[in-house]
C-alpha cells in the first residue's frame, strides 16, 4: 500500500462535461481546504453510473485497503460490519438501490458509518473512492450525500443537485430516450422530427430536448394538472435533501446540531404539515378541492403513469384507476398498519405511551417530539448505561409497502421499484400526499389534544401592527434548462480523454412569480426584539365558500420568519421575497460550478451570493401558488411576538442577515425562537380571544399571467390541427363553458373578474 503516495495526489478540476484543469500535484489531502474538498466529491459524483474515468480516484481506490486500516476509523466496529457485510455479498453495480428493501437499507447504513466515522477527511475520501469504484451507484450516491450533510469537515461543500447526478429520477423516458437517439446518431436528426420533438442545437453545440408538459398522453385524470408543481424537480430535491439531513434510521449522537436534534421529530411532522398545505394552495389554484385521506378499504381511484424508466431499463410500475389495495398477499401488512396507527391514537388520548418499560408523556406542548420519533424513526434515550430503545418502525415504509413493494417482508433483492420507495421521485404520485394526510392527522390529534393559547401568549404588549402593505403578486411559467447529460453513456474514446463530446440539456415548464415585498408599519413603545412571522392561506375552498379559521388554520404555509429589533416608535420593516427565511434560488449547473471554483478568488463571497441555503433551502420560485389569471383571493397573516431565546444558540449568527457565514445553515424556525414550529396556528383557536394588536390578516390577490409558449403552439400544430374536438357538441353539454375556455386569451392581469385558465383541461 502506498499511502505515501496518496498524500501527494493532485486534483484534476474538470466540469460536468467540460475540460480538464491543473492543479497543484503537491497538494496535500490532511491540509485541503473547502474549495480542493469541493473538487473532490464533484468528481466523485460525476457520470456516477459509468466506470470512473479520473485516474486519480482509481488509484487510490484500488490501492486502498479498508480491513487494514482498522484503526483510520473512530469506531472499529463500522470496519468489522461492513467486511462482513461485504462477504456475504452487497447490492451488485448496475441494480436499482432503494432505502425500503431492508436489506438494502442496512447495507447501506453500514457504508456510511464506514464514510462518518472516518478519522480525517483523507480516510474519508479514500474510503469514497474505493466505494466509488466497487460499491452500487445508488448506495454510494446515498451514503456520501448523508455522509456530507453530518461529517463536521464536509461543512460548506455543495453537492451536485440529484437531478443532474442521476437524472432518470426527474425526466421522462421518452425524452432521455431521442438523447441517446441523438448520441447514436451524433446528433444527425431529421430536421421535421426535431421541429416536431422540440429538439434544438445551440451554437455551443449543445442539444436542448423539450420535455412537453402539454404532451396529454401523460395524463390520466385530473390530479395530473398539479404535474407542473408535484414533478418540479427543485420540489423534489428540497423533500430528498430534507431525507438526508434527517434520515429516519440515524441515531442522534450523530446529529452536529445539538438542539435541531432534540426536535428532529417535530421539524419533520411540521415539514409534511408545510407541504400539504402548500399542495392544497395549488389544488385550489386548478379547481381541485382537499387532499381525501387514503382508506386501505377502497380502490385508488385515479391511477397515475410515471412515464419514467431507469438506467438499467426497468420501467417505473405505473398504477391504473380504481387499483385495489387489500389483496391476499398483503392483508398482514395492512392489519400491521392499522395496528400502529390504533397504538398512536390511544397513546394521543391516554397522554402516554410505555415502550419496553419506558413510559413517554404525550400531554404537553414539548412531546410533539415524542410523537414525531413514533412515526418517522428512533426513540432513543441514553442514561448512564447508554441504553438505546426502538419505536415501531417507520410508519411510513409500512405503509407504502402495502402500495408498492411490500417491502416490509418481501425476501426479494433484486426490485422494480415504485415512484414511493424514492425519495427523489415520491412527490409525483398523487397517491404519496393522501398517504402523508394519515400522518399529519395524527399532529392534528395530538394538537387538538393541548388547550388553546391563552390571550398573555398571543400578546406582545407595547406593540402593534398598524398596516400592511403587499406589492402586486403574479405568478407565471417560464422555461428551465436542466442538465441531463449524465444520463447519456460516453463512449471508450470520451472516457479516456474525460471529456463528452455531446451535451444534452432538457427543456422543463415550470411555476414562477414576480419579485414581490410586505411591507409592515410596527408600533412600539419600547426598543426590543422580537420574531415575525408571514403565513399565507385561502380565504374560500374550491366551491367559493369561505373557510371557518379553525379549518382553515392548517391550510396556512409559512412564507417568513426572521428575528427583528423593534426601536420606540414607528418602525418600517420591508421584506423582498428573494430574501425570506430558507429559500434558495436556481441552482448553478454544476459544470458552471466547477470553472467557478476555477477563478473564484474569495469562495466565500460565492457562497452568499450565489449559493445561499443550497441544501436546505425551499425553492423560491414556488413561495406563491399559481392563483388565476384575474386574481385568486388569499389571505396574509402576520404576528409579531416576543423573542424567546433559544439556550445554547449562537444568537449572532441568527441576527446576521447577510449570512457572512456561510456555514450556518438552518432549515426551521427551530433555531429563531422557542415556541412551537407553526405558532400561533399550530392550536385550536379560540375566536373569542385570539386577535390581538400585534397580530393582522389582510387580504391579497394573486393573478396568474397566461404565456403562450412553443411548447404548446407545436403541440397544436402538429396534434391539433386537423382534430374534431366537438366543439359545439361539449358547449351544448357544458353551459359553464365560455369563448375563453377554447381560445388562448391574454388577459391584462390587473382585472379584477377571474377568467378561467383550464382552457384545454376539460377536453
Amino acid at each position: 500500500m502506498r499511502a505515501a503516495g496518496f498524500l501527494l495526489l493532485g486534483l484534476a478540476a474538470m466540469a460536468a462535461a467540460g475540460t480538464v484543469t491543473d492543479i497543484d500535484r503537491n497538494t496535500d489531502m490532511t491540509t485541503m481546504d473547502i474549495k480542493t474538498k469541493q473538487m473532490w466529491i464533484l468528481k466523485l459524483l460525476n457520470h456516477i453510473m459509468q466506470p470512473c474515468m479520473y485516474k486519480e480516484i482509481v488509484d487510490i481506490g484500488k490501492n486502498f485497503k479498508i480491513e487494514d486500516c482498522t484503526d483510520c476509523y473512530v469506531k472499529t466496529e463500522v470496519v468489522k460490519k461492513f467486511i462482513d457485510c461485504m462477504k456475504v455479498g452487497m447490492l451488485p453495480r448496475g441494480e436499482i438501490f432503494t432505502l425500503h428493501v431492508d436489506r438494502q437499507m442496512k447495507e447501506v447504513v453500514k457504508a456510511f458509518h464506514l464514510l462518518y466515522f472516518a478519522k480525517d477527511f483523507t480516510t474519508f475520501l479514500k474510503t469514497a473512492c474505493w466505494m466509488r469504484l466497487y460499491l452500487n451507484e445508488g448506495m454510494f450516491v446515498y451514503a456520501l450525500t448523508v455522509a456530507c450533510r453530518h461529517r463536521e469537515d464536509c461543512r460548506g461543500i455543495i453537492l451536485p443537485p440529484p437531478y443532474e447526478i442521476y437524472p432518470y429520477y426527474f425526466v421522462r423516458a421518452d425524452v432521455i430516450q431521442k438523447a441517446y437517439k441523438l448520441k447514436m446518431k451524433r446528433g444527425l436528426l431529421d430536421a421535421k422530427l426535431c421541429e416536431f420533438y422540440g429538439i434544438k442545437k445551440t451554437d455551443k453545440d449543445v442539444y436542448v430536448i423539450d420535455e412537453n408538459i402539454y404532451d396529454k398522453r401523460v395524463y390520466l385524470n385530473y390530479d395530473d394538472k398539479l404535474r407542473y408543481f408535484t414533478e418540479d424537480i427543485d420540489l423534489n430535491t428540497y423533500y430528498y435533501y430534507f431525507h438526508a439531513d434527517y434520515p429516519f434510521w440515524m441515531r442522534d449522537d450523530i446529529f452536529r446540531n445539538d438542539f435541531t436534534k432534540i426536535r428532529r421529530g417535530e421539524i419533520c411532522l411540521y415539514m409534511m404539515q408545510q407541504l400539504l398545505a402548500r399542495h392544497y394552495l395549488e389544488r385550489l389554484s386548478n379547481g381541485l378541492g382537499e387532499i381525501t385521506t387514503l382508506s386501505w378499504n377502497k380502490p385508488i381511484k385515479k391511477g397515475f403513469v410515471p412515464w419514467m424508466t431507469l438506467h438499467n431499463g426497468v420501467q417505473i410500475p405505473m398504477r391504473w384507476n380504481n387499483h385495489v389495495i387489500v389483496r391476499d398477499d398483503n392483508v398482514d401488512i395492512i392489519t400491521l398498519v392499522e395496528t400502529c396507527e390504533k397504538i398512536i391514537k390511544e397513546a394521543i388520548f391516554k397522554g402516554y405511551i410505555e415502550i419496553n418499560g419506558i413510559r413517554l408523556e404525550l400531554n404537553k406542548p414539548e412531546d410533539v417530539e415524542h410523537l414525531g420519533r413514533l412515526i418517522f424513526g428512533k426513540l432513543e434515550k441514553t442514561d448512564l448505561d447508554k441504553t438505546r430503545y426502538d419505536a415501531y418502525r417507520y410508519l411510513l415504509i409500512i405503509m407504502k409497502s402495502v402500495i408498492g413493494l411490500n417491502t416490509f417482508k418481501s425476501d426479494k433483492y433484486f426490485v422494480m421499484p415504485t415512484l414511493l420507495d424514492s425519495y427523489q421521485t415520491a412527490l409525483r404520485d398523487p397517491v404519496f400526499w393522501r398517504l402523508q394526510k394519515r400522518i399529519v392527522d395524527f399532529l392534528i390529534l395530538f394538537k387538538r389534544r393541548l388547550p388553546c393559547y391563552t390571550r398573555e401568549e398571543l400578546h406582545f404588549p407595547g406593540v402593534k401592527i398598524d398596516n400592511i402593505v403587499v406589492d402586486k403578486l403574479v405568478t407565471y411559467f417560464d422555461d428551465y434548462m436542466m442538465d441531463m447529460t449524465n444520463a447519456v453513456m460516453l463512449s471508450d474514446e470520451e472516457l479516456k480523454k474525460t471529456k463528452t463530446d455531446m451535451k444534452f440539456l432538457v427543456r422543463k415548464r415550470r411555476l414562477n412569480h414576480q419579485p414581490f415585498k410586505v411591507t409592515f408599519e410596527v408600533l412600539s413603545d419600547k426598543t426590543t426584539d422580537c420574531v415575525v412571522r408571514i403565513f399565507l392561506g385561502p380565504k374560500k375552498d374550491v366551491y367559493g365558500r369561505l373557510i371557518d379559521i379553525n379549518r382553515n388554520r392548517l391550510n396556512f404555509v409559512e412564507l417568513d420568519t426572521f428575528v427583528y429589533k423593534l426601536n420606540t416608535g414607528k418602525n418600517v420593516i420591508v421584506r423582498d421575497s428573494m430574501d425570506m427565511h430558507n429559500l434558495v434560488r436556481d441552482r448553478v449547473f454544476t459544470h458552471d460550478w466547477w470553472k467557478k471554483l476555477d477563478t473564484v478568488g474569495d469562495i466565500h463571497q460565492l457562497y452568499i451570493r450565489d449559493l445561499k441555503n443550497y441544501n436546505t433551502g425551499f425553492p423560491t420560485r414556488l413561495l406563491l401558488p399559481k392563483g388565476h389569471v384575474g386574481g385568486m383571493e388569499f389571505m396574509l397573516y402576520c404576528i409579531v411576538s416576543p423573542l424567546r431565546i433559544v439556550e445554547n444558540v449562537d444568537q449572532t449568527l441568527i441576527r446576521d442577515t447577510t449570512r457572512k457565514d456561510f456555514l450556518v445553515q438552518y432549515r426551521s424556525t427551530v433555531l429563531l425562537d422557542k415556541m412551537a414550529l407553526g405558532y400561533p396556528l399550530d392550536r385550536h383557536i379560540d375566536v373569542a380571544r385570539f386577535f390581538t394588536p400585534n397580530m393582522k390578516i389582510v387580504e391579497v390577490k394573486i393573478f396568474h399571467k397566461k404565456m403562450v409558449c412553443d411548447m404548446k403552439t407545436r403541440w397544436e400544430k402538429y396534434v391539433l390541427k386537423n382534430y374534431n374536438y366537438n366543439f359545439f357538441d361539449k358547449m351544448h353539454m357544458d353551459v359553464d363553458h365560455t369563448y375563453s375556455d377554447f381560445v388562448e386569451v391574454d388577459t391584462d392581469i390587473n382585472r379584477s373578474d377571474r377568467i378561467r385558465d383550464d382552457s384545454m383541461e376539460r377536453l
